[in-house]
């Protein structure tokens, strides 16, 4: 009787599959505000706006009215990523709390929410390495995992319980990933051409050293080699009759077309620094479309209950 009484104690506030989707959702949505508004602080010369960390200043972990606009610019995007944390507790606490316990989702949970600290520490490098280019480059990367964690969450919650199946053929399969670790490259090679470009946050901040205009081409063949990738794909999912890669794989092209025309404005321009920060979301929108795609090429089927134990046949002369 004790132990029926402390199991209805723990399922009191259980939490719904549709609140758990809910959140995981918004734990996607907070990490890429927080890639968009970090990059707001490298655009607006905010980078050393909190000239050290984890405090403000050397006497204060806030800002001051001696600091300006780039000071409240800095500390506001620090305290946005404790925002992001509580969402990605809320999220690990819901994992817990939903009834009946779902396999697999409490490990990516906390890997969002310890992710959050992580990256929050490569932000902290940054600032003491006064904005350092790779630096800053690492910690957008960093943020791109936790986006990649969040989105697989969402995704596993939605998801049944058993056992996983391709829903095209392995070649394609390979394929889908060799067009991930493309679109991996290409935003690596991009952080490498916001290295070395005007936007390093701080007026007095080093540059990586590489040549703008060799780099960007390399960036530009990354991209040009993606959306054919992602074409290819389109067509060879429509090929197999896959009509949700297909779609996926057309929604990875839109996002690529629309980063694409942004990336080459944006270059001919001479940098605003508006079309770079929107350069930024869709950056995080390619990754999410990307993963989309590959997640599309595998199903999760419902899980099998196990089959009730038969009972034992009586020995004969038992009753006798």
């Amino acid at each position: 009787m004790r132990r029926i009484r402390s199991v209805k104690r723990s399922v009191r506030f259980p939490v719904s599959s549709t609140l758990l989707r809910r959140l995981a959702l918004a734990s996607i949505i907070a990490n890429v505000a927080i890639v968009v508004t970090g990059g707001a602080v490298r655009l607006t010369a905010s980078g050393l706006g909190c000239p050290t960390w984890p405090r403000c200043t050397d006497d204060s972990y806030t800002t001051t009215a001696e600091m300006g606009v780039h000071g409240v610019i800095e500390f506001g995007n620090r305290l946005l990523t404790f925002a992001v944390g509580i969402i990605a507790l809320a999220v690990v606490l819901a994992v817990l709390a939903h009834r009946p316990r779902r396999r697999g989702l409490l490990p990516l949970a906390v890997g969002v929410l310890f992710g959050i600290p992580a990256q929050a520490v490569i932000g902290g490098i940054t600032v003491l390495t006064n904005l350092n280019p790779w630096v800053v480059g690492l910690h957008f990367l960093a943020s791109m995992a936790v986006i990649a964690a969040a989105y697989a969450l969402w995704l596993r919650i939605k998801e049944p319980d058993g056992p996983v199946t391709p829903t095209v053929p392995a070649p394609l399969r390979t394929l889908a990933w060799i067009t991930t670790a493309v679109s991996a490259s290409v935003l690596v090679v991009g952080t490498w051409v916001t290295g070395s470009g005007p936007h390093a946050g701080d007026h007095g901040a080093a540059r990586n050293g590489l040549d703008p205009t060799a780099i960007s081409q390399v960036h530009a063949d990354g991209v040009f080699l993606l959306i054919g990738l992602s074409v290819a794909l389109y067509f060879a999912f429509r090929a197999v009759g896959a009509a949700r890669a297909a779609r996926a794989a057309a929604v990875l092209i839109a996002v690529e077309l629309g980063q694409g025309v942004i990336g080459f404005v944006q270059y001919f321009t001479h940098l605003p620094a508006v079309l770079v920060g929107a350069h930024m979301l869709g950056s995080c929108l390619v990754l999410l479309a990307t993963l989309g795609v590959l997640f599309s090429t595998r199903e999760r089927l419902p899980a099998v209950p196990p089959a009730p134990a038969e009972p034992l046949a009586e020995p004969v002369g038992a009753g006798a």
